[in-house]
């Protein structure tokens, strides 16, 4: 693991040199291809004192890496405008060494500094690569709500210490603590971060206000951040954690159906398609809470299905944007008649936001169904709504911004090119091809 990481930190003078950008491009490219060899037959192989590999944190690694590459290729209108292109690269690949050492450390409490860590470099894509002065505001709702969270988390690491004597992930797991305060302040902030329902304010205001990587990052990777943290916290929690379960559970679907709703109501496209992603990881939430094997399969392929899916829509949203100057679905009308090839890639990304077929996120739905509806009977009432619904707001968005009369005020435009279709392109293949060798990420 430690070459990887050594990779990363020697590719950073790179992004201070001259017409590097395509280069970056490339290694990164490279990087995911060498890391996609490691070997994880035997955990054993890829473990340290200080960083390892499971089968969780191998998916979520490479989602990281797959989510950087694709930001830098979305965003080569930076390039045109010398818009601070080298601090840009700069931001992002510190950005993808701490998202690599939150996921492969071992340690519980330095888990806790990189994904804190992981904030400040998101803070700067919205506040210095977003559109409009409210960005400022936006972050501060994203640093506010998280770091409110996480101080009960700092407190309650500590006091895991004092009684554990380790924060070894690998050692917690012979332990189980059965206080119900520990067990509020270890999981809220991963709540937060999610995010549930009551919580999730901040989000759709931080990917109205972001860039186009901004919202990439925070959708492919941030919201990752919270269930991988809940799936190595509950471990040890497990007795407190099936008492108190039902709080979160019946929280996030209600609130999961709530949302979808409300998803009807957007006229901004970034902010339907965030809002869509709290209802996406209410489930996620749910599963992860139920804490049997459908349920963590479920919520893993689920997470990783979403991260390809809603950063390829940001990504669409973020193609009509920059030629209409606008998010508003009524004056995003009529694209079909402009971009048919374009049209295609939307209907393929919201088809794989509905959870159809073949996409990952339709196997990650099904066992998500099958655990929730073994915990409960009453669960399908609102796992029916939920799915109904998301289908109708992907419709929705999908028929509203393609088909109808385009918006006159539109003088001169020009249709996608090559690097947009390719950027679509290597959103949806692993989205509907990694289906096929899903045996690759089953956790054991």
């Amino acid at each position: 693991m430690m070459k990887f990481l050594f990779y990363m930190i020697f590719m950073i003078p790179l992004c201070f040199m001259i017409d590097m950008f395509w280069m970056v491009q490339f290694l990164l490219m490279l990087l995911m291809f060498l890391f996609m060899n490691l070997s994880l037959t035997y955990l054993n192989n890829n473990m340290s004192y200080l960083l390892f590999c499971d089968f969780i944190s191998f998916g979520l690694i490479l989602l990281s890496i797959w989510i950087c590459l694709l930001m830098i290729m979305s965003s080569e209108n930076l390039l045109k405008m010398k818009y601070y292109v080298n601090f840009f690269l700069f931001n992002i690949m510190i950005l993808l060494i701490l998202l690599f050492l939150t996921f492969s450390v071992m340690n519980l409490f330095m888990f806790y500094m990189f994904f804190e860590g992981s904030l400040i470099p998101t803070l700067m894509l919205i506040v210095g690569w977003g559109y409009q002065p409210e960005r400022i505001q936006a972050g501060m709702y994203l640093m506010f709500y998280t770091l409110f969270a996480s101080l009960p988390l700092l407190m309650g690491l500590f006091y895991l210490y004092l009684e554990v004597n380790s924060m070894m992930m690998y050692f917690l797991k012979f332990f189980n603590m059965n206080y119900f305060i520990l067990y509020v302040s270890m999981v809220m902030a991963f709540l937060v971060k999610m995010p549930m329902y009551f919580v999730h304010l901040w989000l759709p205001k931080a990917h109205v206000e972001a860039s186009v990587s901004g919202s990439m990052i925070l959708a492919g990777i941030m919201l990752k951040l919270g269930g991988y943290g809940l799936m190595r916290v509950l471990i040890f929690l497990q007795e407190v954690n099936l008492k108190m379960n039902y709080f979160c559970l019946i929280i996030s679907l209600v609130g999961g159906f709530y949302i979808s709703l409300k998803c009807f109501c957007q006229v901004d496209i970034k902010s339907l398609i965030a809002y869509s992603s709290v209802s996406h990881m209410s489930i996620v939430i749910s599963g992860i809470m139920i804490m049997n094997y459908w349920g963590y399969f479920g919520s893993y392929i689920m997470m990783i299905g979403h991260g390809l899916c809603s950063s390829g829509m940001f990504c669409l949203a973020n193609i009509n944007y920059e030629r209409l100057h606008s998010r508003s679905l009524f004056i995003n009308k009529g694209m079909m008649n402009f971009m048919p090839s374009m049209s295609m890639w939307w209907f393929l990304l919201m088809s794989s936001n509905m959870s159809a077929p073949p996409s990952m996120n339709l196997l990650g739905e099904i066992s998500l169904i099958n655990s929730l509806v073994s915990w409960s009977w009453m669960s399908m009432i609102m796992l029916m709504m939920i799915s109904f619904f998301s289908a109708g707001y992907s419709l929705y968005l999908y028929s509203y911004s393609q088909h109808g009369k385009f918006y006159q005020g539109m003088y001169s435009f020009y249709t996608g090119v090559s690097r947009e279709y390719l950027l679509l392109l290597l959103h949806w293949l692993p989205l509907n091809l990694m289906i096929l060798k899903i045996e690759y990420f089953m956790i054991n």
